[in-house]
């Protein structure tokens, strides 16, 4: 059969001087080079050391993995050749933003003139998951009861634990600088696709926004494509990670879907609850306690992170995700990226060695030829 529950993987990078560790403004020769090679799936960012790689539209985990694959291998093939480096986490480990260049674009002017040192300071990285989704009308009730499980997939994502040279103390800080922006963070439930609508009709004609792409929740049901659109993971290190996160998604989707046609509705909570988790996965990623509403209690982070297994397991069989929820569970036995990069700080005291642990990391799986460049830079 047809899977219509398609995936789509967007992938924000570091670009990194590998004599310095600092992030290099970058992106113009990056995107000179890489559009023969790359083509569409290659974008700027609002700074120039920031770039963002999209896969096509996939079919399965398996072929979205191998397209994550080689979209990272051109990419560090391509920095190689300027002598530099690509690194995958939420944020830089001490970079500052002051220091980067924003990338000439009318977009990303209008974003600054309207947001400025908001939008100056968001020197983020995040990884963003498409679920294909045709029904939109259907897509605005998944997305109403996805939003329960946004914060799990956040703690198990959690990989930006340092800020301007300091350890915050959090495992994820990359969404406590992007929730400064308006429009973020876990929407509210909508009673109906007009309803939703309405909602971006009226923001577009009171000026709040130009378009339905400044819209930028933990989940959307995008604009322009039929896809349900997963936005609060930090960037993953290893490729394992990204792929393993992605048909988590895929599979939530797929049984509240099933769900629904069978006229069943997975029990739908308030944002101002949702909010309280969410909190909790930036604070403590999984090892931390979760609420667990119905029982009204605080649950031990990886013992709600088995019940969603639990939840999904069939739809895992159905669409082949054996492997990649198999991975799930070794985040949840060794750890998140947040945990190894705070491991390494704890044994070295040197933020130069936790970028070059991201860039290896970032580098497990690729090209011969990508592995081989890194070596050399």
């Amino acid at each position: 059969m047809k899977n219509v529950f398609t995936l789509g993987i967007e992938e924000e990078f570091q670009i990194i001087d590998p004599e310095t560790r600092e992030l290099r403004s970058h992106i113009q020769e990056i995107l000179a080079d890489g559009k023969i090679l790359l083509k569409e799936r290659v974008k700027s960012e609002m700074h120039q050391s920031v770039v963002e790689l999209a896969t096509e539209v996939c079919s399965d985990a398996a072929c979205v993995r191998q397209q994550v694959v080689q979209l990272r291998s051109d990419l560090a093939t391509i920095a190689a050749r300027d002598g530099l480096k690509i690194a995958s986490a939420g944020t830089h480990p001490f970079s500052h933003w002051m220091d980067q260049l924003i990338t000439v674009d009318e977009r990303y002017a209008t974003i600054v003139k309207d947001m400025q040192q908001i939008a100056r300071a968001n020197l983020i990285f995040g990884l963003h998951v498409h679920v294909g989704i045709p029904d939109r009308e259907v897509a605005i009730a998944v997305m109403n009861q996805a939003r329960y499980f946004l914060p799990h997939l956040y703690a198990l994502s959690v990989n930006s634990p340092f800020w301007l040279g300091q350890n915050t103390g959090l495992k994820a800080y990359r969404q406590m600088i992007f929730e400064r922006f308006p429009r973020t963070g876990i929407p509210d439930a909508f009673e109906s696709l007009s309803e939703y609508e309405d909602y971006l009709k009226l923001l577009v004609a009171t000026g709040c926004i130009d378009n339905a792409k400044k819209i930028w929740w933990d989940i959307r049901l995008h604009p322009f494509f039929d896809t349900l659109e997963f936005r609060i993971c930090d960037a993953q290190s290893r490729v394992d990670d990204t792929i393993a996160l992605a048909a988590l998604m895929q599979a939530i989707v797929v049984k509240l879907h099933k769900l629904l046609r069978q006229n069943v509705s997975f029990r739908m909570y308030p944002r101002r609850l949702i909010d309280e988790n969410r909190w909790r996965a930036s604070r403590y990623g999984i090892d931390g306690k979760l609420i667990d509403f119905g029982r009204r209690c605080e649950v031990d982070e990886r013992e709600l992170l088995h019940e969603m297994l639990e939840f999904i397991a069939t739809e895992v069989d159905e669409l082949g995700n054996h492997e990649q929820i198999a991975h799930i569970e070794k985040i949840m036995r060794e750890g998140t990226g947040a945990d190894r990069q705070l491991a390494v700080w704890e044994c070295t005291r040197d933020m130069k060695a936790v970028v070059d642990h991201i860039v290896r990391e970032t580098y497990e799986g690729l090209s011969v030829s990508a592995r081989s460049a890194l070596t050399h830079v």
